[in-house]
């Protein structure tokens, strides 16, 4: 009886170089979603081959860039989702800053949007409190623009006019964070799904609409790894379009919509 090989999986090999290359794991996501937008991007490039797109990636870093932006999600703006920061500044900071020091957490920070809304908010209810945001991505493009505190008036969009105002300097192609938030917030390259984290380290975690692709099994491991990261009487807060499948399981109590506190 011949033996025959089993084809190869394109697909697999092709995440396997773009590992190799950024250092960021395509398995971990959905398959069919990320799969069919990475041949739908390449077609379009004129690549109808995985294989022979992985050797242009490997060659030509703004094909590169423009597939990281494709599939890294780095979708953001300040105060976005307004609902969820008017309860962040009218009840979970307030509570948490009454210890005197706020160590917060913006776990998929994208460029910063997120790490400086929190930090003006911070500012704003909670100024007698010692505030450390620590902002995390894994596209090391993303986190030079975070720390530039640089954003387009799109980026804008939905933030209240007087706080933008007041923590943030207009520019001709935007806002630019003022000094005073800079202070408070710095950044860095991690994986969410690799890296370790400080056990009860956090008063506050964010990581929104950042497990919102991935499979089922990373995004419940994940979950539980970021809970141990809040100390006991802090708080997690999630996507508005997303779940955490078993709270109690973890440690995690819901107070408020897509907002856990660590029990």
């Amino acid at each position: 009886m011949s033996l025959h090989a089993l084809p190869a999986d394109d697909y697999l090999e092709f995440c396997a170089a773009v590992r190799r290359l950024t250092g960021i794991d395509l398995t971990q996501y959905k398959r069919p979603q990320m799969e069919r937008r990475i041949r739908a991007f390449s077609e379009r490039r004129g690549i109808t081959s995985l294989p022979e797109y992985a050797k242009v990636l490997a060659q030509d870093p703004a094909q590169l860039d423009s597939l990281l932006d494709r599939v890294t999600i780095n979708v953001s703006q300040l105060w976005r989702n307004p609902d969820q920061w008017e309860r962040l500044a009218t009840a979970v900071i307030p509570e948490l800053a009454r210890r005197g020091r706020l160590r917060c957490w913006s776990a998929g920070c994208s460029y910063g949007a997120e790490a400086y809304t929190l930090a003006a908010t911070c500012r704003t209810v909670a100024a007698g409190a010692r505030t450390e945001i620590h902002g995390v991505d894994i596209d090391a493009r993303m986190i030079e623009r975070a720390r530039a505190g640089a954003f387009s008036a799109e980026d804008a969009r939905t933030a209240p006019g007087a706080q933008l105002e007041r923590w943030f300097t207009r520019t001709d192609c935007g806002w630019q964070a003022r000094p005073e938030l800079k202070l408070l917030t710095r950044f860095e390259t991690g994986d969410l799904l690799r890296d370790r984290f400080p056990e009860a380290g956090y008063d506050l975690v964010l990581c929104r609409n950042v497990v919102i692709y991935f499979t089922e099994g990373v995004r419940d491991e994940l979950h539980a790894r970021l809970a141990a990261s809040v100390r006991p009487g802090g708080y997690l807060v999630i996507g508005s379009s997303e779940r955490i499948s078993n709270a109690s399981a973890i440690g995690l109590e819901p107070t408020f919509p897509f907002i856990y506190r660590r029990v």
